[in-house]
Parts: structure tokens; sequence; C-alpha cells
């Protein structure tokens, strides 16, 4: 364990526009906030000195329903703050076209192993001070439009700095901004450098100053992904000096202001997600030095209880030093399969409760479960409905399991979930398929542990990431994946998973990764686990072994210790 009085002097500030610290606080979308929650567990975890600070989402980002033929509609998620949160008395103010603006926190404590814990910071503009529209700000999680989402960017970023500072964190080195969403928090440590002279006096030792204050992580391999607003948007909630200032600091204002630039702009560090979304993201912004570190997830938060007892058992090191998990390798594989057998019996437990079907136990069990996006290509395995009922009438039973919810304004991502839906009614018995709506952590830690095989088909290279198969790893179940993301790094095949396609090629060839899915099924793992299941589970002992004893937090938030943090200085 790190020792923070020892190490450390300053403590890393961690901004993010959503974080993913319980199934009780639903100001989470998808990866980008459990990566955030799984990344202050981890400090939390390794004693690292660490805050974070993010938005309250008073409604959550939304509760999904899903009607018989797969449409969603959505609802807020309401939750009581009060419950789990503890309001603090601070108060800051944030300047939003020309007026005060009002912001209060909340404060959640993520405990680590040891006894560390790591303050989590809510920010709120829900006070009476404050103009109706205003109390709305930290409403919605990606909700509204630009210019609702450019007022939370100046109360996450502007405001979270002197939020900071109003709460006594005074030695704040570095900044980490997890994805652009906080770029703005660059300016408010432009207007402290420059305090005594003026944002119009910055120097470029002033924005050396900056960058070497700040560190960033982009997460998107997408153009369209990356926040923009319109100067004249800008200029009208900044108002003209602070949108001068970013003019005469070079941050790509033609136009529009790209978070991402900006982000870029006053970084020392700056880091992809996956050795593939680092080479993507330096073609996309070839004159910024990108580095690459591979996300990884909290070991004890994503391990089923059946497998937390067998680690226990046989590896009791593996809390303290995740990399210990690479002593599975002598873990009996009877023992494997059986803590797996727990973990399936209580995800079709958990099925049978929240959608009334009765799943088949010993039916080859396929998981996908994520954010339902057009390019996830959630449809992919029904490419060929007819050949799905062969395999499964030839070779054996197989049935599907699906989470996720698509944003509401996504109406790809809602095409995707009633293609599902339409897909598994013509299906029927002949290959079951559920859909279990308002997927969240709670549901995801029991899909994850309980099936038998992760399904992943993104279009690459699309994936900047993912996270869900280093969750079903830990839980010794083996991925069927494109190449893309992470899975380029942790697939071995016939050892850890499999692939689907080859990785070659400009990521369009969906007939030729149709087949390869199908063929893999076929020929290749569904024989394997009805015909050699001592086989099957070195398979699931070896994704344990290989897979989740390195993409972790733990190995992560080390990373980022010595070569963002610590380690960069320019």
């Amino acid at each position: 364990m790190l020792r923070p009085a020892s190490y450390f002097t300053d403590t890393v500030a961690y901004f993010s526009m959503e974080v993913g610290v319980d199934s009780a606080i639903p100001t989470y979308s998808g990866g980008l906030g459990v990566l955030a929650g799984d990344t202050l567990r981890a400090a939390a975890d390794l004693g690292v000195p660490m805050v974070a600070v993010t938005l309250l989402h008073r409604k959550g980002y939304f509760r999904q329903s899903l009607d018989d033929s797969g449409n969603q509609s959505e609802s807020p998620a309401i939750w009581h703050m009060e419950e789990v949160l503890e309001p603090l008395s601070a108060r800051v103010t944030v300047t939003l076209e020309g007026r005060a603006v009002q912001v209060c926190a909340w404060r959640f404590i993520v405990r680590g192993v040891f006894g560390h814990t790591v303050p989590v910071y809510f920010l709120d503009t829900a006070l009476a001070e404050n103009s109706s529209y205003d109390q709305t700000l930290t409403d919605h999680l990606y909700g509204g439009d630009d210019h609702y989402r450019l007022c939370q960017e100046v109360v996450l970023g502007i405001g979270g700095v002197e939020m900071l500072c109003a709460l006594g964190h005074e030695r704040v080195q570095p900044y980490h901004l997890n994805e652009g969403h906080a770029a703005l928090l660059t300016l408010a440590l432009l207007e402290q450098q420059t305090k005594e002279r003026g944002l119009a006096a910055a120097t470029e030792s002033d924005y050396e100053a900056v960058r070497q204050r700040c560190v960033f992580t982009t997460h998107t391999p997408v153009p369209a992904g990356h926040d923009q607003f319109s100067a004249d948007l800008v200029r009208r909630v900044l108002g003209e000096e602070r949108t001068a200032a970013l003019v005469t600091a070079q941050c790509g204002l033609n136009g529009t202001l790209n978070m991402t630039h900006l982000a870029l702009r006053f970084a020392r560090y700056v880091n992809g997600v996956a050795m593939r979304h680092g080479e993507v993201s330096r073609g996309m912004f070839p004159d910024a030095p990108i580095d690459t570190i591979t996300n990884g997830v909290h070991a004890i938060t994503w391990t089923a209880f059946p497998f937390r007892n067998l680690y226990d058992r046989r590896i009791p090191e593996w809390r303290r030093d995740n990399f210990y998990l690479r002593y599975a390798v002598n873990i009996p594989l009877a023992e494997i399969q059986y803590a797996h057998a727990q973990a399936k019996r209580e995800l079709l437990a958990l099925v049978a409760q929240r959608t009334g079907v009765q799943l088949n136990p010993e039916a080859l069990t396929l998981g996908f479960a994520r954010r339902a996006a057009a390019y996830k290509r959630g449809d992919l395995l029904f490419s060929d409905l007819e050949r799905l009922r062969s395999i499964a009438r030839q070779v054996g039973p197989l049935q599907v399991i699906y989470g996720g919810k698509a944003h509401p304004r996504d109406e790809g991502g809602k095409t995707l979930v009633r293609r599902i839906f339409a897909a598994s009614a013509q299906l029927g018995t002949a290959v079951p398929v559920v859909y279990i709506e308002n997927y969240d952590m709670a549901l995801a830690r029991h899909i994850c542990a309980g099936v038998d095989l992760w399904l992943n088909t993104p279009l690459r290279p699309q994936e900047a990431s993912g996270t869900s198969g280093m969750k079903a790893a830990l839980n010794g179940v083996p991925s069927l994946s494109v190449l893309d993301g992470w899975w380029i790094e942790g697939h071995v095949e016939g050892v850890t998973g499999w692939a689907i396609g080859d990785g070659q090629g400009d990521g369009e060839d969906h007939s030729g990764e149709t087949n390869s899915l199908y063929d893999k099924l076929e020929h290749v793992i569904l024989p394997l686990f009805y015909q050699r299941p001592d086989a099957f589970a070195e398979v699931r002992r070896s994704a344990i072994a290989l897979n989740g004893s390195f993409f972790n937090t733990q190995r992560m938030v080390f990373q980022y210790l010595r070569n963002a943090y610590f380690g960069a200085e320019s």
C-alpha cells in the first residue's frame, strides 16, 4: 500500500462530468462514469491523496422503460441525495451570461481496503438564491441543448476549482480532466495565475504554469464525440473577457470552441485509454503528444461473491495486490466451475424475477450489456436468424441476455433496441433472448459474472477501450469480441477467449465479421462448452489469470501515478 504522507505532498483533483460510485447514486450513464468510480476506489485502496469533482444530477441519467416491442420511454431517475450524501456549507459563485450563480456541494466518501478515503464533491445549483433555470443546471446528465451543456461545464470546471479552494484543498497537483467536459477548469486556473494582472495580460509563461498543473484523458475515438460550442454561445455564456482569453491562448475558437482542443492546449500530459485508441487519437490530433494508459476495472467491486470467496481462500493477497490473480492458474478447475455455477444461478434467478423468463441453467448463455448505441452493433448476432437457429439446434442450446439504455435523443440506439426485441420475437424458444430494462451497476455485476460468454461487436475503431469484458474476465467469463479497444491487448485466441474477424481492413466488413461470429460459435465455442467442459473451464481460468490480473484499476492508477501525475514534468 502507498502511504500518502510519505510519498505525496499534493492532492490529485479528479474532474469528471459523471461518476458512478454506487447504484443508489444514478449520476452516470455508462463506461465513462463507471471508470471514474473505479478509479476513485482504486485510489482509495492505494492510499493516493485524491479528491473528485462532479455534478449532482438531481434527476439522474434516466429510468428506462421498454414495452413489448422494445420502444424505450424515459422518466427522471429520482433519488434522495440526503440519504447517501453529506451536505456541505461551502458556497461559491460562477458567472453565467453576466449573472451570478450560486453553487453548493454534497460529499460522498469512498473508502479503500486499508481505510484511506477519497472525497467526491457533487456540485449543486438548486439553491433558492438562483433563478428557476439556474436551479436546473445540475438536474440532468447529458440533458438539454448546447446552452444547457455549456452552462453545466462552466459549473463543473470553473465552479469545481472554486469549490476546492473554498473547501480548503490548497495544494492541488495535478488536476486530472477525465474527458473534455471539465476543460474550462484550465480557464479558472489561468485566472488564478493572472489574478493580479487580469486575463488579458496572460503570457506564454502563464499558459505553461497552467499546463504544468493539468493532465487530460481523452476517451472518444470519433470527432463527433467531442463537445463543441459555437463562438457566439461561448461569448454569451462566458463573456467577452474570458472568450478573448481563449482566443489569445489559441484554443481553436475559429467559429467553435472544441473542449478537447482546450484540454489539449493546457495539459502537460495526455493519454488515450487503450493501445489502439492512443493510435487513433494521435491520428486525430497529430500535433499533440498523446500517450496511452489502458483502462481497468476495480477488481473487488466487479468480482462476484462466489469468486471473491474462492480468491480469498486460494489467493488471499489478491485484494491487496490484484496482480496476484495471476496465480489463478493454480486454482483447480472444479472450483472455478463451482464458483461460476453459483454466479450463474444468481443471475438466472434475477432474470426470472425481473422478466418472468426462466432460462436454462445448462445452456450456453451469452451476455451483451452496455450503453445502447448504433456503433456497438448489439444486433450483429441476429444477422442470420436461420443460421443461429441451426447452430442452437444442431450443436447445443444457446440463450442471450441483453441490457443497456439508449440516450433519449439517440434514435439509432433506440432503433437498435427495437431490432433486438424483434429478433427475440422471431427466434422464440429456439434461441431465448431476454432484454432487462434499466441497466445499472447492480445489474451489471450479475450479468458480467453469471453469463458463460461475453459478446462484444463494436464497429472498429470506435471502441475506445470498453471495460465490460474486463469485468467478465474477473469472474472467469471469456470474451468473444471484435478486435478493438482493450481486446486487442487482452485477446489470446482460445486461451482468454476468441476474436470475431481478424482485425484487418476498415471495420466495415459486416458480413465477414458475422460469418466469423457464427463460425466461432458453431465450430469452436459451443463444441468446447458441451463436449469438453474442462477445456472450457481452462479458458475461464486463463481469463482470470491473464486478463483479470492486468486489466484492473489498481494497475491503471499506478500507471497514472508514475507517468501522468508525478512523472510527466515537461
